[in-house]
């Protein structure tokens, strides 16, 4: 038995754990990054997340396995609900009401109220001098970072560490373009914000040169950007006792899985009658995430829950149809499990995550303000008897799952080979040390374009010198005569 002990403790491989620094999100930025964190921490690295006393989302008392270091800011979490609130109310339910100078108006206050948030937690972060001195002698090896929450680039610098940013997009391609380099061709490379596919003809091809984002098609990437989307999909696990049995009394009719999301908490009471009204005419069982009043058209198919366990609510065979609202999480978990979409696009780069799954087939999209019950129903019919848009989201399942290795894997593997390498320096592209005109060659094109028009003005003089040779020795000659 010793032996046997002996010969095992020699058989474990010695790890050596990597130190990681986090910069985290908020709510669903939050939840794709934890679940990065704690394979990180499975693999034997250690993990501090740098948060604040007015975080909405990073519960650091259920977060076991990481260490945590809270920083003080002025502002509270209900002051940081408010604000992001009072946005997506507006972009929601008034932004289509008003005009373009009004909507910049307005948008531009909200961003500054967000911004001014984020600028205290900088102000918060270097003013604690003790920490950044104690993070410096603990000697982290990379910085992870969210690039939605500001500030985590300048702890990198400030600490001479490498760093690593998880992203979905940017409104302008701004981090992606500007801080990544990333290349985006304007023929084949369509933005967030006006539903272009990657197939464009002449006109929205001039519209890309001044709309800029995103893209959701195959596009070129740089040896620094690595594609893993899907990281936090998993296999569904059993549901719990009571929402088994409700999801078994639905018979072979199945079940809809209804969500808008994490950090949608209520409706108008106009919307959600609506909503349930369609809901309540269907045969399927219903499982709604919704925390407000009880619709009055509420149908006895339908059932309403403050959360759901959604991964395993897709995975599960008896499930027809996902209403989603678009996000970026939910919308890989309907992949991942092969569940068509019904999509009800509500603010930032939704209706873009939609449409890209409905130019495959594999979705139907809603205007939320503007549908109607019959709407609704008519989209969850065709989306549920068509088999159509299940054979089509199958295809992507399938596509999605013939990976060498899962997103996960590869999102760690890549944070262990920056911690490895150093910061992986030799990703780096020259871009970063180029100036805007040496990126773009004008300064080589106005020196070929110089070039061009020296010899062009050399050619006509020699030319004119030539002509005025000639015809001035024919004048001399007449006058002789």
């Amino acid at each position: 038995m010793r032996l046997m002990l002996l010969l095992l403790l020699c058989l474990t491989p010695c790890v050596s754990g990597g130190k990681v620094l986090v910069w985290p999100g908020e709510f669903s930025h939050w939840l794709n990054m934890k679940t990065i964190l704690d394979k990180l921490v499975e693999m034997g690295h250690t993990v501090t997340v740098i948060t604040h006393t007015a975080t909405p989302s990073v519960m650091t008392k259920r977060s076991a396995g990481f260490n945590f270091e809270i920083l003080q800011v002025p502002h509270t979490t209900e002051d940081s609900e408010n604000v992001l609130n009072e946005m997506l109310k507006y972009w929601m339910y008034d932004m289509e009401k008003d005009s373009f100078i009004q909507v910049f108006l307005k948008m531009s206050r909200a961003i500054d109220k967000m911004m001014a948030q984020n600028y205290a937690l900088c102000r918060a972060m270097f003013a604690k001098k003790d920490l950044l001195e104690k993070l410096k002698m603990e000697q982290y090896d990379v910085v992870l970072e969210d690039p939605m929450s500001l500030c985590g680039d300048l702890v990198a610098d400030v600490l001479g560490l490498p760093l690593v940013l998880t992203i979905r997009f940017s409104f302008g391609n701004t981090i992606e373009r500007h801080v990544g380099k990333l290349p985006s061709p304007l023929s084949f490379v369509p933005g967030t914000g006006i539903q272009l596919t990657d197939k464009m003809n002449f006109c929205p091809r001039n519209t890309m040169r001044n709309v800029k984002n995103i893209p959701i098609y195959p596009r070129p990437f740089l040896p620094n950007f690595k594609f893993v989307g899907g990281l936090h999909c998993k296999p569904s696990k059993p549901l719990p006792d009571e929402m088994e049995k409700f999801v078994q009394s639905s018979g072979d009719d199945g079940i809809v899985v209804f969500t808008l999301g994490s950090m949608i908490k209520n409706l108008t009471t106009e919307r959600a009658n609506t909503i349930a009204s369609a809901l309540g005419q269907i045969p399927q069982k219903v499982l709604w995430r919704y925390s407000g009043v009880k619709p009055d058209t509420l149908g006895p198919n339908t059932k309403l829950f403050d959360w759901i366990p959604q991964n395993d609510l897709l995975g599960h065979p008896k499930t027809k149809a996902f209403i989603t609202h678009g996000g970026t999480n939910g919308l890989y978990e309907a992949i991942y499990h092969g569940v068509p979409v019904v999509g009800l696009p509500l603010f930032a780069e939704q209706p873009d995550n939609l449409d890209h799954i409905r130019t495959k087939g594999a979705a139907v999209m809603l205007d939320f303000n503007k549908m109607d019950s019959n709407d609704l129903l008519s989209s969850m019919r065709v989306v549920i008897n068509d088999p159509l848009y299940k054979e089509n989201m199958m295809r992507l399942s399938k596509i999605h799952h013939d990976q060498p290795l899962t997103p996960l894997e590869q999102a760690v593997f890549w944070i262990e080979f920056v911690m490895r390498n150093k910061g992986a320096k030799h990703l780096r592209v020259q871009a970063h040390n180029l100036t805007w005109y040496q990126y773009h060659c004008l300064d080589v094109a106005a020196c070929i374009f110089a070039i061009v028009g020296l010899i062009v003005f050399i050619f006509l003089k020699v030319c004119r010198f030539c002509l005025h040779k000639c015809c001035g020795s024919k004048q001399q000659k007449r006058k002789s005569e």
